[in-house]
């Protein structure tokens, strides 16, 4: 309600209360100040040019206007801004209201009745509950706002909505808490006349009105009325007449559209047709299962345990009216009930625990699978079960178990006022029909948890085991670094050139940041590179042979053949695979013993064509056991955390360049087979190849 018309009624309400506190009020609100200024300028009050101030138009207004103008643009004003009423014809409403509170003031004026304002007022706002209806129910109400204002019509709001708008408009005014009458007026201006003979002046001068303004044809009633309020027919023939020039007057200052506003049709209050309770029960039911089945499609489409929990309650505040949902999931144990942290009170429904074996309605519930209404007054309830409707802040609570396949995952609370229990255990059905869609999402999404670990886990050992090949791999180039830098000393003291050493060296270090690089996926490799296989034995027999690593008792032999060995394949990842080996082969060959690094030509197998390079050593051959697990990653005898891991390596880097190995391994020695796709064997694939751990 407008604090001005708040205010202007204890103003009206108080004996001693004269124009300077009515022109105190006014100035204090701009848009009623600018209303006074304009119907005080206007033709009928002023024929100056001069414009009139406030002050002058309060005194050329009258103290009966200036009280009839604030309290009608102020109830405009609240009203039209009730929801709906912008795409309403109200022109009918207005009229008829703005007539009923013009004849009220005249009855009241008529009467005696000392507040002739507040009875202008209650005519005002008489039928005020059918704009409330309007704003609550515009669907059920939109054709009976435009029907005729009889005893019909309040039948039919009783049925259809169960409340009338006497009682909808007396409700809203007593909200304002008004020392008055003004409430008790618009809920009686229905009533017969015989029930309002005692009633205060107020009551029966609102319901003379209204059959003045609505009901001019029942003229016995009109007569009893005016009776009631010491009126003969004569007088009230006078006022009706007066009235309809205040209106029109009253319309135009307030700036109130009323033209045509009597050719708008006024039917019969319409109430749709009882419907069958066997027809209502299916027809609840069919729309039930749509709503289920909705709702399981939107549990479905939820991302992540927590987006469908949030979910689930949402729907269900919103399905079942409740005033605030939580869920509590069974440990995995199945010994408890644990809050899970959603909503606004995470920290605390995190915290929040109910033992299953200690008794209490939600641990009975979720253990008999057996939906519960419980009430706050209810005598039995455990210290946990009071926290939850602390936590709920509700009268009422309902406890539904989400079962799937025979096993509770846990139990969703709603809470709802005490008034809406019963309501709520007539939808039963529905709500295990509910519980049933949420338990099914709620299944699959923990199955998916559990899923989701694994590949966490899976992917946390592969990343280790990734880690651990490149760590290894990393030990080569450092050996060869660690090698070369012996050299680099003694040349730089003998001052000789080291420019080569030096070029080794980067080489080397940047292979070096490739390798680390690889953990983190950086760069991708291209899938076909043509690399010339003698040059990359040259390269890496350059490397052993510079440094001390190969003794002088071991004989390293190269035979290649003639023409051009090209493959498809990346040089890097030969280079590793022939450093891996010879290194081995190195470690074998402790008293001495040759290495043979060959050629073999060109091998078709399987309609494809491979180049076939070979490296051997004279070493005492390897067990049956490391034969049988040769490219795995096995327990090895050196030292060193990493070491075993070599020959898996190999087999991998091979396995990338879609190559093939095979090992032979005797007394006489061990030879490593190795064929590789000879240049345009394989076809360019575009694109980029993603570089995984276990083949850097």
């Amino acid at each position: 309600m407008p604090q001005i018309l708040i205010k202007l009624i204890e103003h009206l309400q108080a004996d001693d209360a004269g124009m300077p506190e009515l022109a105190a009020l006014i100035a204090k609100d701009a848009a009623m100040t600018s209303k006074i200024l304009t119907v005080a300028n206007s033709s009928a009050y002023h024929r100056n040019a001069r414009v009139v101030g406030l002050e002058q138009s309060l005194v050329s207004l009258g103290t009966d206007m200036i009280k009839t103008l604030v309290i009608s643009e102020s109830v405009f004003q609240t009203f039209n801004s009730f929801p709906h009423s912008s795409s309403t014809d109200l022109r009918g409403f207005w009229k008829g209201s703005l007539t009923t509170a013009v004849i009220a003031r005249d009855i009241a004026k008529k009467m005696e009745y000392p507040h002739v304002e507040e009875a202008y007022l209650a005519g005002l706002l008489h039928n005020v509950g059918r704009l409330a209806l309007l704003a609550t129910a515009p669907k059920e109400y939109a054709f009976n706002f435009m029907a005729r204002d009889d005893e019909d019509l309040c039948a039919v709001e009783q049925r259809t909505l169960q409340i009338t708008h006497s009682e909808a408009g007396a409700w809203l005014i007593e909200r304002w808490h008004l020392d008055s009458f003004l409430a008790d007026s618009v809920l009686y201006h229905h009533e017969p006349i015989s029930r309002v003979e005692s009633a205060h002046p107020l009551i029966r001068v609102v319901r003379l009105a209204h059959l003045l303004c609505f009901h001019e044809d029942q003229e016995q009633a009109i007569a009893e009325a005016g009776h009631l309020c010491g009126l003969d027919g004569e007088a009230l023939e006078l006022i009706v007449k007066s009235a309809a020039r205040q209106v029109e007057k009253s319309a135009a200052y307030l700036g109130i559209d009323l033209a045509g506003a009597d050719d708008i049709p006024a039917p019969s209050a319409y109430a749709p047709p009882v419907v069958d309770p066997v027809q209502q029960r299916l027809s609840e039911e069919v729309r039930n299962m749509v709503l289920v089945s909705e709702m399981g499609q939107t549990f479905a489409r939820q991302q992540g345990e927590a987006g469908l929990l949030d979910a689930m309650t949402r729907s269900a505040r919103i399905l079942f009216d409740f005033e605030n949902a939580i869920v509590l999931l069974e440990n995995p144990t199945g010994h408890a009930l644990h809050g899970t942290a959603t909503g606004d009170q995470q920290q605390r429904l995190a915290e929040f625990v109910i033992p299953l074996n200690k008794g209490g309605v939600v641990a009975e519930s979720a253990g008999a699978r057996k939906l519960s209404f419980v009430s706050r007054d209810s005598q039995a309830l455990s210290v946990a079960e009071e926290q939850l409707f602390r936590i709920l802040g509700s009268e009422g609570m309902v406890c539904l178990p989400l079962v799937a396949n025979q096993r509770c995952l846990g139990v969703l609370i709603g809470g709802a006022p005490a008034w809406q229990m019963a309501g709520l255990q007539k939808r039963e059905r529905f709500l295990q029909s509910f519980g049933t869609q949420a338990a099914a999402a709620l299944e699959t999404a923990i199955s998916e948890r559990g899923h989701t670990k694994r590949q966490i886990a899976h992917v946390a050992e592969e990343y280790r085991e990734a880690s651990r090949r490149v760590v290894h791999e990393v030990n080569n180039p450092l050996s060869i670094i660690k090698n070369y830098l012996s050299v680099l000393d003694g040349k730089l003291a003998k001052r000789e050139p080291v420019v080569g050493e030096m070029s080794i060296l980067n080489e080397e270090i940047d292979r070096v940041g490739q390798l680390i690089n690889g953990l983190a996926d950086l760069q991708p490799t291209e899938s076909s590179r043509v690399t010339d296989v003698g040059r990359v034995v040259d390269d890496v027999l350059r490397l052993f042979r510079a440094t001390d690593f190969v003794p002088a008792s071991v004989q390293i032999v190269v035979r290649m053949q003639e023409e051009p060995a090209e493959i498809d394949g990346d040089a890097d990842l030969l280079k590793q695979i022939l450093v891996n080996l010879i290194k081995n082969a190195v470690e074998a060959l402790a008293d001495g013993g040759k290495i043979e690094i060959s050629n073999r030509g060109h091998v078709n197998r399987e309609r494809k064509l491979y180049l076939e390079l070979v490296v051997s050593d004279t070493g005492p051959g390897l067990s049956a056991e490391v034969l049988a697990n040769l490219f795995s990653a096995v327990r090895s005898t050196k030292e060193g955390a990493h070491h075993g891991l070599g020959l898996s390596i190999v087999h991998s880097l091979v396995k990338k360049m879609q190559g093939l190995i095979t090992c032979r391994s005797g007394k006489t020695g061990t030879t490593f087979e190795i064929l590789l796709p000879a240049r345009g064997s394989t076809s360019q694939v575009a694109g980029v190849q993603t570089r995984v751990m276990d083949s850097v």
